[in-house]
């Protein structure tokens, strides 16, 4: 028996199928070994020494896989081809004794019959220098974790956390929020019109130049100048002055890196990018397909490259081809080349392991979100070998002119799709503007000609996909460390997501200035960048492990413990009040807790008085009445959010949920309203107020109108869109793309 091992029950499955006997194939179920929670497990005086541990919940299974090593003729370590998974294989060597400079270590980027079979014909010996890399990466955060964030705690207060890369996404929100507070909105004015041709069809226009002169957008910056301009349009003669058209080629989409696809499946999806990653794994891992048992359906999701394999590319072909028409199809195919700097955690894109395995003869077998991820993974691939889309755009200027008056270009563009291309499989949301017949000189009478006031809008605050876009744009993280950076940031309360946006909480702005006055090189983005640079030598072999420890920790550590020393919590979370303890008589500050701010005693621990700030939602007391003793209940802040709590506490516990009702009946039962909730993690949900007695729920915020289709209600979608939540109807409306 030769035994083979994975991380994944699911992947053993699949790949068992194809090896069949003599083969065993087993999971670890991940990490084997780690370093121990209950302390920092470095020795970062004698060359930073990591001190692992077999965890408890590995020990069981760890005792399993030694004793089928034991009886194995040979031992495989099939474990992703990334630094993560050398680093597992590496630590089964040491879990179960084994020769690390022996090991059978195979690869794979797609778990395919012929791949896994190639693979296993071509065994090669554990990377070091990968491995390195990893543990590098793991030093690091546990150095950065393990002594930062005590730091925090002992500075504002216990629980908070900081980290190398979560801290930096964190300034990138506090960042933006700010710019967004500071923006001053600028006036400007454009002219509009629509205009009788002589067949009396409307032609839609805007004003462009005036006496030649391009007009910029701040050109118009009043209502006096704008309705000046419009009464001298209104008194002038137009006429077609040209009609000009080109053809316009677009470029067909990339392959999906790990970025792109977390991007598009928020854009397109509404996915988050930690709900992205486990369906890609699931797919990756293998799906049941029928009587073909399970599949692999897309290669390695965690990737920068843009790669795909020349037999994928010539398949494609073939299939679009015979599916499509020639006409589809490239005579050559098209390279892509990573815009990574350092492109090294896959070789391939991420793409279907068979481009004959459509979304349709797949659908039957996945779920919902199985198959919204494989479709959009599927038609961006396939898409990405298809011709360029053909436009032909056409520019009609309109002269107005008359004596004394200053002569004005009025200007409509329209444009018509001639040929789609790759829009066929991917589809954006490009639309057909088809112009009125015309010929130059054609006279045209004024049906409208309005000024219209517009002002200028601050940046848009992050979505998850622009935070990624972000992160990567600056070289920070890596394919592997995106989603569960996003995801961190969420579940420690330093973000809260509304509407798709990344808001930053009071803590957040807190914590961000302290790191940033005091620690400017951690939460430095170009600083940031620099480690995963070197984080790539060390996989390289350019660098060595313990030369960049070194180089990070001694300054960070010598910094940290000045900080130590001279900061002092008063002067970071606490603020001065006018209130006097009624207990002791002690001046009272305004202290941030992990509920909020409050008012505290000076004299703690002696005198142990707290209460909330008066005028503050913490203090108001409302109509409601405490349901185990009758006294008024008040709004309370806790860790999931307000709610109403019994002014009588501590003496009476009795709390209730604050009901946000947003004003529209449930559709299930007809009685109780929907009203807003969150859920543990943080993220927002409209459900029935009548809960448990009716479950009716929606992640989407409802628009309070019904789907001409099926009666559903409506809801909110991306870009300001809005569909049917019912998910068997397709009902949506178009929406415009976010300033972003």
């Amino acid at each position: 028996m030769k035994l083979v091992i994975v991380e994944s029950p699911t992947k053993a499955k699949t790949i068992q199928k194809f090896l069949g006997k003599p083969y065993e194939v087993t999971s670890s179920y991940g990490h084997v070994r780690d370093l121990p929670k209950s302390k920092m497990g470095i020795d970062t005086e004698n060359n930073f020494a990591p001190s692992y541990i077999i965890p408890t919940k590995a020990r069981k299974k760890v005792t399993e896989l030694k004793k089928q090593a034991a009886k194995a003729e040979s031992v495989i370590l099939a474990t992703d081809e990334d630094r993560e998974g050398e680093a597992i294989a590496w630590h089964l060597t040491e879990a179960l004794n084994l020769d690390v400079k022996t090991a059978k270590r195979i690869t794979f980027h797609e778990i395919t019959k012929e791949a896994i079979n190639e693979a296993i014909d071509n065994p090669r010996i554990i990377d070091v220098n990968l491995v390195d890399a990893q543990q590098a990466r793991r030093m690091l955060d546990r150095l950065v974790g393990y002594e930062l964030s005590p730091f925090l705690w002992r500075k504002i207060y216990r629980g908070l956390s900081a980290g190398r890369v979560q801290s930096v996404a964190v300034r990138m929100v506090v960042e933006r929020e700010r710019e967004i507070l500071a923006f001053n909105p600028q006036e400007y004015w454009g002219i509009e019109g629509e205009l009788f041709t002589p067949s009396k069809e409307i032609l839609i226009v805007k004003l462009f130049s005036k006496d030649g002169k391009t007009l910029d957008k701040f050109a118009i910056g009043t209502k006096d100048e704008a309705d000046k301009i419009t009464e001298e349009i209104k008194k002038s003669d137009c006429i077609v002055k040209s009609i000009t058209g080109k053809e316009v080629k677009k470029k067909a989409p990339t392959p999906f890196t790990t970025s792109l696809m977390q991007q598009e499946a928020s854009r397109r999806l509404g996915m988050s990018p930690k709900q992205t990653m486990m369906v890609a794994q699931q797919l990756y891992e293998g799906v049941k397909l029928g009587k073909a048992g399970s599949v692999g359906l897309i290669t390695y999701m965690r990737t920068d490259s843009m790669t795909l394999s020349e037999k994928f590319l010539s398949a494609t072909a073939d299939y679009l081809k015979k599916t499509y028409g020639a006409k589809y199809a490239l005579k050559s195919p098209r390279l892509f080349k990573s815009k990574s700097r350092n492109a090294q955690e896959a070789h391939e894109a991420i793409r279907p392991t068979d481009v004959n395995n459509n979304p349709e003869t797949v659908a039957d077998y996945l779920d919902s979100k199985q198959f919204k991820l494989y479709d959009l993974i599927w038609r961006r691939t396939v898409a990405s070998q298809m011709p360029e889309a053909e436009v032909a755009t056409t520019t009609i200027d309109v002269e107005a002119t008359k004596n004394n008056h200053p002569t004005y270009t009025l200007r409509s563009t329209g444009s018509i799709i001639t040929f789609d291309g790759w829009r066929k499989l991917y589809p954006d949301q490009t639309t057909e503007i088809i112009l009125p017949k015309l010929e130059v000189n054609d006279p045209l009478t004024i049906k409208t000609i309005e000024g219209k006031q517009h002002f200028t809008e601050p940046p848009a605050r992050f979505s998850d996909a622009t935070l990624i876009k972000t992160l990567e744009e600056h070289g920070i993280g890596r394919p592997s460390t995106y989603a569960p950076t996003i995801s961190t940031i969420s579940e420690r309360g330093y973000v809260e997501h509304k509407e798709n946006r990344l808001y930053p909480t009071e803590l957040a702005y807190l914590v961000n200035d302290l790191l940033v006055e005091h620690f400017p090189e951690i939460i430095d983005y170009e600083f940031t960048a620099k480690i995963e640079n070197e984080l790539d030598e060390i996989a390289s072999g350019q660098k060595q492990m313990v030369p960049v420890l070194k180089e990070f920790y001694m300054p960070f550590k010598k910094n940290l413990d000045e900080k130590d020393a001279s900061v002092s919590r008063s002067s970071v979370s606490e603020e001065e009040s006018n209130e006097i303890c009624e207990k002791c008589g002690k001046s009272m500050v305004n202290k941030l807790g992990r509920f909020g701010r409050f008012l505290a005693c000076t004299g703690f621990p002696e005198c142990k008085n707290a209460k909330p700030i008066p005028g503050s939602a913490e203090a108001e007391t409302t109509d409601e009445k405490c349901d185990e003793c009758g006294a008024p209940m008040q709004i309370k802040r806790g860790r999931f959010g307000t709610f109403l709590g019994c002014s009588k506490y501590p003496d009476c516990k009795g709390i209730k949920r604050i009901k946000k009702s947003i004003g529209i009946k449930c559709p299930s039962c007809s009685q109780g309203d929907l009203v807003e909730k969150r859920s543990r993690k943080g993220k927002t949900f409209y459900s029935c107020e009548k809960y448990p007695d009716c479950v009716f729920a929606l992640w989407s915020r409802p628009t309070g109108e019904n789907c001409p289709d099926c009666k559903a209600l409506l809801v909110l979608a991306a870009k300001g869109r809005v569909k049917c939540s019912n998910k068997e109807c397709s009902y949506e409306t178009e929406g415009k793309e976010p300033v972003t």
